[in-house]
């Protein structure tokens, strides 16, 4: 706003204070920034993006290393948990500084060779998860009420799908949030079956280092870091946060708004904060869950979140199984929008179409079919005979391979005052833990490729 303009308002609400339609005076309220938000309504793309991370697939993974080492890899919460909420804070500041998702910054400022293989890798994987994580709703339904898995996952696929195009993103985004009170039901768990809570403890804050570079245990760990610290919980939480400054009344992104910046900023840490802790404490209770339950009885192999669900029945009891395999399918309709709703963000961006949820699908047609496509495709898998552990290992190497280049980018993005302007790049704090978060990423990588069929 010109100076002159400045002065004009300012006398003109002046005037219009002291001078009213019969001589009363008339009180002009000031601008104001957004309006105060309660504690739920602050929490959005940190705590939509923390919950999607406990996704069917994700859900399979801490199943598989509960029953397998039982309490051995409860100390890996510790690990992960102040990393991914480093990442996940980093890739909001950048949504909300500069008004594009990780995909259109990276158009804007490197070159397209790298930022096209990210992004077909990102599609892929994506997809892919989306078809395990639609086949899981699909069979933990079955497991609930019997009936057809297979009609089911087209339900869940066609169900999410129509959300996602027909819903506006500022009421579609309240349906997230509900939805991950499902995550709960693996807290509940944990306070119905007994657990040695010493033992369990102590397992957590002093691992055991004797079997550290162990192979089963190195490729353990490579999987939960890869399920913690994914390319498509990076996209979308930038993409959300350039979503909530374009959509929520009062509030743009902090280019435009240096102002804004304390307030976003101090949300952002307690969004992501929060989202984080709450995915970490539901991946803790479901190692615990399988470790007390079916690992305690020889139970090891389990290669499925709905067959973890299923051989808790017998031995947990019928509230136990029936918790877990509910929580299969709500966090796999929190999961699936997010999966196909970051694949989406990436291409429209990389292709610079609009990239909006907000929009109707007529304004953003090349967004929304990639939403379309994604899905699709994933239930479409479904019906292959492509069998879906080998799937979900070639994702857990599609992200292993994008996570470490696609981190060493954003630390740079985020470093740049070209990008974010010389007061947003980052701050100490976050630059250390960011960097330790794609060297662990990096090393994972790494140990992934050396442990390759041992």
């Amino acid at each position: 706003m010109a100076p002159e303009r400045d002065n004009f308002m300012k006398t003109q609400q002046e005037h219009l204070r002291h001078a009213g339609h019969n001589g009363e005076p008339v009180e002009v309220p000031h601008e104001t920034g957004p309006p105060r938000k309660n504690f739920f309504s602050t929490l959005g793309p940190g705590l939509i993006t923390g919950a999607s991370d406990n996704d069917p697939s994700g859900i399979a993974t801490y199943s598989q290393v509960g029953a397998q080492f039982g309490y051995g890899m409860l100390w890996t919460t510790i690990l992960c948990l102040p990393l991914m909420t480093a990442v996940q804070e980093i890739s909001a500041r950048i949504g909300r500084v500069t008004g594009r998702g990780i995909a259109g910054n990276m158009r804007r400022y490197y070159p397209t060779w790298l930022l096209y293989p990210v992004v077909i890798l990102l599609l892929v994987a994506n997809t892919i998860n989306i078809g395990a994580d639609i086949a899981a709703m699909g069979a933990a339904l079955k497991l609930l009420i019997g009936g057809p898995a297979l009609l089911y996952s087209a339900g869940f696929a066609v169900l999410s799908l129509g959300l996602q195009i027909l819903v506006p993103y500022s009421k579609y985004v309240g349906v997230l949030k509900w939805l991950t009170l499902a995550l709960f039901a693996y807290v509940l768990t944990v306070f119905v079956v007994h657990v040695p809570w010493a033992s369990a403890l102590r397992h957590t804050v002093l691992p055991d280092t004797s079997s550290f570079l162990a192979p089963s245990h190195l490729t353990a760990l490579i999987a939960i870091l890869g399920t913690t610290i994914s390319p498509y919980l990076i996209f979308w939480q930038a993409s959300q946060e350039m979503e909530e400054a374009d959509h929520t009344p009062g509030e743009e992104n902090l280019t435009f708004a240096p102002e804004q910046a304390p307030e976003q900023f101090k949300r952002i840490r307690l969004d992501t904060r929060v989202g984080m802790t709450f995915a970490a404490i539901v991946f803790y209770f479901i190692v615990l869950t399988t470790a007390v339950t079916l690992h305690a009885r020889g139970i090891t192999d389990i290669q499925s979140s709905e067959q973890a669900a299923e051989a808790l029945r017998p031995i947990a009891g019928r509230y136990v199984f029936w918790l877990f395999a509910a929580g299969i399918v709500g966090t796999g309709l929190l999961a699936v929008p997010v999966l196909a709703g970051s694949a989406a963000y990436a291409v429209g961006e990389t292709m610079g179409w609009r990239a909006c949820l907000e929009r109707r699908p007529g304004a953003a047609k090349g967004f929304y079919s990639v939403i379309a496509v994604a899905t699709l495709l994933g239930l479409a898998l479904d019906f292959t005979h492509i069998d879906p552990i080998k799937a979900l290992f070639w994702t857990a190497v599609i992200n292993g391979v994008v996570a470490g280049p696609l981190l060493i980018v954003m630390m740079l993005m985020a470093s740049n005052a070209k990008v974010m302007g010389e007061q947003f790049i980052l701050p100490t704090r976050l630059k250390i833990w960011g960097w330790l978060a794609t060297a662990v990423m990096i090393a994972a990588s790494i140990g992934l490729f050396v442990t390759w069929g041992k």
